[in-house]
């Protein structure tokens, strides 16, 4: 399945820093704040703190990776993925809570854009399919870290600090991990060479913002993410309001989850084989449909039909457009390539729950789908007429 044991370290460094990330706030994060005094409000705010974090270091960080090379920033993730979460051990407050999330969200917003730019430095003909597999194997930490967290909480119910003490000093050892693997990532021969200066480094950068291609590129999946943020935000209540019980909305979140990560390399796969440009087309569309499709749907079996069909739409869009982002970008910008993508999207992901429940307080939930889908087939026909056919990948 892999090319090169490097890379299946990658993946596995991927999946140890993503489940040490997802542990540290799923579902630990919004009892560790209510234990501590917060409101909704203050809930809320903390849990947006490492997000807000992603849009504004993922760029910093795919510039510092241009120039002082991939392993490097990765290193510097796996520090903060290993050192953050004995930090909780010490809160006290909301306030060192925020920080806490801000440092902790560091980590995810240096490795994701570095670790997606390496593998598209490590390979070309492929670099769809590998984009998918390193996605999938971050996926499976994201999806077993509340699972194991939850089992963490749950056999310590009894005495409440020890447990959140427990969950943060299994996501310390799991940072470990990742941190332990880091060293043995192959890198590019490009690295062994001394980095570049500050100037070529912010000139890639502006050339990397300056290209409408790639700006719309990243603005699809922010699109898409939107919807997303708005499904897993709201689908649960909507869900509820219509008669499903939580066991049901637990199974149609995990299955768009796992349904994500089983054809992220598959669909990766196709855009190299057939073109990324016409698959983020149709993904995006597809995606729309299903949003609004949620408007009408009413029965588990409906739902649940359209939460998997939503989820193969999510991986048929970003599978292509990192990989897309890739192929227009130099390798000397790659880095600054996929920062934008990270902060663009964390800002679709950010956004889309704060003005969906704005839509859905006025006129519902079904409101809320229906817009969501209006901003991914915007997005869809601003990307296919905004951005042409590619002229032959660079190497």
């Amino acid at each position: 399945m892999f090319r090169s044991s490097p890379f299946l370290l990658l993946c596995a460094t991927g999946l140890f820093a993503i489940f040490s990330s997802t542990i540290s706030k799923s579902p630990v994060l919004p009892l560790f704040a209510t234990f501590l005094g917060a409101d909704p409000s203050g809930v809320g705010l903390v849990a947006s703190v490492s997000a807000f974090t992603g849009i504004v270091a993922s760029i910093p960080a795919g510039v510092l990776s241009d120039r002082w090379g991939r392993k490097r920033m990765l290193v510097i993730a796996g520090v903060v993925f290993f050192t953050a979460p004995f930090m909780y051990m010490y809160v006290t407050s909301i306030w060192q809570l925020a920080l806490v999330r801000f440092y902790h969200g560091l980590a995810t917003a240096i490795f994701v854009p570095v670790g997606m730019a390496l593998v598209s430095d490590l390979f070309h003909a492929e670099r769809g399919e590998k984009m998918g597999w390193f996605s999938t194997a971050t996926l499976a930490g994201r999806f077993a870290a509340p699972i194991v967290g939850g089992s963490v909480i749950g056999m310590l119910a009894n005495d409440p600090p020890a447990s959140f003490k427990a969950v943060y000093l299994v996501c310390g050892l799991t940072g470990l991990a990742a941190l332990l693997l880091i060293p043995g990532i192959q890198s590019p021969a490009r690295e062994n060479r001394n980095g570049k200066g500050w100037d070529e480094a912010i000139k890639e950068l502006r050339a990397v913002l300056s290209h409408r291609a790639i700006i719309l590129t990243a603005a699809v999946e922010a699109a898409i993410l939107f919807t997303y943020g708005t499904f897993e935000t709201f689908l649960p209540l909507y869900a509820i309001k219509e008669g499903l019980n939580a066991y049901h909305v637990g199974i149609i979140l995990s299955s768009q989850v796992i349904t994500v990560a089983l054809a992220k390399p598959l669909m990766g796969r196709f855009s190299d084989r057939h073109g990324r440009r016409p698959q983020i087309i149709a993904g995006a569309v597809l995606g729309a449909a299903c949003i609004a499709a949620f408007s009408i749907t009413r029965s588990f079996p409906g739902i649940l039909a359209i939460g998997i069909m939503f989820g193969f739409s999510r991986s048929v869009v970003t599978s292509a457009t990192s990989a897309f982002i890739a192929d227009m970008s130099s390798k000397e910008g790659r880095g600054s390539a996929m920062g934008i993508l990270g902060s663009i999207m964390d800002t679709g992901h950010t956004s889309g729950p704060i003005i969906s429940g704005f839509i859905a307080s006025r006129i519902g939930f079904a409101g809320s789908f229906l817009g969501a889908a209006v901003v991914a087939l915007i997005a869809a026909c601003v990307f296919m007429r905004g951005v042409r056919p590619p002229h032959p990948n660079k190497h």
